[in-house]
């Protein structure tokens, strides 16, 4: 029997501790599992601060880096309770933004992604501020999701 469940007890989890269980993470599956089932929802539910989020935002490892803004996915889908918060989302990626490391960028992308589906027009509109300084990759992946709906449409075969 999971402990969690036989306890009917949600799991709350501190700034400390995440930072605990996230020594370590050196990988995409290690951070994303950190940030989509642990740091995400606990900022989501208010377990942990902004500023703790922020502050990996400005971590010389590129890990936490992405931590940070794979952690703003709980914020916005509809599933795990989230409801669009376009401030704080917004405000991981404008910490980010000039962060051409590919493991940023990639995590950018879904950040910003995640988030159309709440505000297109805030997305539309942070693309259009950063275009000077947004990988490519991010301003192709979030305008093909801005316009067709998908990341990468499939090319139509002639």
């Amino acid at each position: 029997m999971n402990w969690f469940r036989a306890t009917k007890q949600p799991f709350k989890v501190g700034a400390a501790q995440l930072e605990e269980l996230g020594q370590g993470i050196n990988s995409w599956s290690s951070v994303d599992s950190f940030a989509r089932t642990l740091a995400g929802p606990a900022w989501l539910k208010g377990q942990v601060s902004d500023e703790l989020i922020y502050k990996w935002a400005h971590s010389e490892d590129r890990w936490w880096r992405r931590a940070a803004l794979v952690s703003t996915v709980a914020l916005n889908v509809r599933s795990q309770g989230g409801r669009g918060d376009i401030p704080r989302t917004l405000e991981v990626c404008r910490l980010l933004v000039d962060d051409h490391d590919d493991t940023v960028v990639k995590a950018m992308s879904w950040a910003l992604r995640e988030l159309v589906v709440h505000n297109p027009e805030a997305v539309r509109e942070f693309l259009s501020e950063h275009e000077d300084v947004l990988a490519a990759r991010v301003k192709r992946e979030v305008k093909n999701k801005l316009t067709t709906g998908l990341k990468n449409p499939r090319r139509k075969r002639g």
